[in-house]
């Protein structure tokens, strides 16, 4: 019981610094916005794939390619 508590506790710190990463003017420490929308969707299909008992690191690697190619298919803003 106290390992599923920690793991969701976990999984919400991550789900927050990735929202944290959206806010207007965040640098993002120097990596390019493709690596930040990739991280994001890894995090995103991680936690909807553990939503649904899924495979996590399918979700995460899903959402990563999802997220990194979101611009080139129009779905993103290219800044």
């Amino acid at each position: 019981m106290q390992n599923l508590f920690t793991l969701r506790v976990a999984g919400l710190a991550f789900v927050a610094a990735g929202l944290a990463a959206c806010a207007p003017g965040y640098q993002g420490g120097g990596i390019t916005p493709d690596a930040q929308r990739a991280a994001g969707g890894a995090v995103a299909g991680a936690v909807i794939a553990r939503a649904l008992n899924e495979d996590i690191a399918t979700g995460a690697a899903i959402g990563a390619v999802g997220g990194a190619l979101c611009d080139d298919a129009g779905v993103c803003q290219r800044r």
